[in-house]
């Protein structure tokens, strides 16, 4: 597997790819915006990682360019620790996953892995259970008249994973670690209060959806009547 890797710090670059190869995957290095989007057209990658403070441009500028070029290779951002309004940033610009330095390196390879196993599935940015739409660019959910309600990053991370697993109970335990992350000191009562925030949502578009509760164990996105 080969991995397009984005960013103007020497250094950085360098420890990345030391990483990266004693994993066994190929590396292109890349300085600036303008250079790592001529790589991205090559498509010889499974992986674009990027920093998203560039010389030329800022990384959201750049995942939004190659997206409208038509690559849809999975982008992860690498980045300083950020605001999470930039992580949200990122995601809207059209990026899979958004990982803040400092980093745990089998963490990192991890995620790696994860999203080179996506590439060559159709990017799709909505996506639809019984009348309930779920549309990622824009960050809200929808009934079949189109009506809308903006979610937060949390309340899209969790309705995407519902919708990826529709009809399948997901334990609170996945959802804390694929959501939160696993060394993070989230408790059962954060997801409970997003998943409230959730079903308010979905009782305002009053779609046949709705996200039923299997007691001690999680939740599963479930059509009604």
């Amino acid at each position: 597997m080969r991995v397009l890797f984005i960013d103007d710090d020497v250094r950085s670059s360098q420890t990345v790819s030391e990483l990266l190869k004693k994993n066994r995957f190929g590396v292109d290095k890349s300085f600036s915006g303008e250079e790592g989007f001529k790589y991205a057209l090559s498509g010889n990658h499974d992986i674009i990682i990027l920093e998203n403070k560039l010389p030329d441009m800022d990384g959201m500028s750049l995942v939004q360019k190659i997206r409208n070029a038509g690559i849809g290779v999975p982008v992860m951002f690498l980045s300083e620790k950020v605001e999470s309004k930039d992580i949200v940033g990122g995601l809207y610009a059209g990026a899979d996953d958004y990982l803040t330095k400092p980093y745990n390196p089998d963490e990192f390879i991890a995620r790696v892995y994860a999203l080179t196993r996506r590439k060559g599935e159709i990017r799709s940015e909505k996506m639809t259970f019984g009348d309930f739409v779920l549309n990622k660019s824009s960050c809200e959910i929808q009934n079949a008249s189109g009506e809308s309600v903006k979610l937060s990053l949390k309340e899209l991370l969790i309705a995407t994973l519902l919708f990826e697993n529709p009809r399948q109970i997901i334990r609170k335990e996945e959802i804390i670690d694929k959501i939160w992350g696993g060394d993070s000191d989230a408790e059962y009562n954060n997801v409970e209060v997003y998943i409230s925030f959730l079903r308010k949502k979905m009782e305002q578009l009053k779609v046949h959806v709705v996200i039923r509760t299997a007691r001690g164990l999680g939740y599963s996105l479930e059509e009604t009547n």
